[in-house]
């Protein structure tokens, strides 16, 4: 009778055992899963984001130089009309993501700043120059440095910027909808992205 006590007993060790075998094993395998649907969704969002914009402007140029004590001058200028073309991009293959498995964890390290196109398309009009005033190479680089400059706080004040970060946000929101229907917790600069809004807040 003592045998037999033993022998079930050990049966019912061995079947525990095995069932608590397999729960971990199952439990190793939905997280080598979930691993898995995490990084290709990583890898989905790691393209090259763009959000693009015209803007044009007129401009005019004018410059004077005085000879013999100022007796004399010689002027120029030019109607500068331009039309630009600007992107705002966001390279998402360069975002730098840690993936904690053991704390079901989704670390966003590091985001990539903006990166701003100009490409503005220049043309001159009612172009006037004196003999000993000429227009010269230094004239127009220093029209172009003047037009870019203007540019850059035309796009700073315009909603392209805003349009381009949205469109970020967009990206890493499908990112935190994964983790969050996963139990994952999704993570930046030390603080866990807890809804949608958290996201839009982030300072880049």
């Amino acid at each position: 009778m003592k045998n037999i006590l033993l022998a079930v007993l050990f049966i019912a060790l061995v079947i525990l055992g095995f069932m608590y075998w397999e729960s971990k094993n199952d439990e190793k395998e939905g997280l080598k899963e979930d691993t898995a649907l995490i990084q290709e969704q990583i890898r989905n969002v790691g393209k090259l984001v763009v959000t693009e914009g015209s803007f044009s402007q007129v401009f005019t140029y004018k410059n004077s130089k005085s000879f013999y004590f100022d007796i004399l001058s010689a002027r120029k200028k030019a109607l500068i009309v331009v039309n630009a073309e600007v992107s705002v991009a966001y390279d998402l293959s360069k975002l730098q993501i840690e993936v904690d498995e053991e704390n079901k964890k989704v670390i966003i390290k590091d985001i990539p700043k903006e990166e701003i196109s100009i490409n503005p398309n220049i043309k001159y009009y009612d172009v006037t120059q004196d003999y000993l005033n000429q227009f010269e190479a230094e004239d127009y680089n220093k029209i172009k440095e003047q037009i870019e400059e203007s540019l850059a706080k035309k796009i700073e004040s315009s909603s392209l910027k805003s349009n381009a970060k949205n469109r970020l946000v967009s990206e890493l929101q499908k990112i935190y909808i994964l983790t969050n229907s996963m139990g994952w917790t999704l993570e930046y600069n030390n603080q866990p992205i807890e809804n949608s809004e958290t996201l839009e807040a982030i300072k880049l």
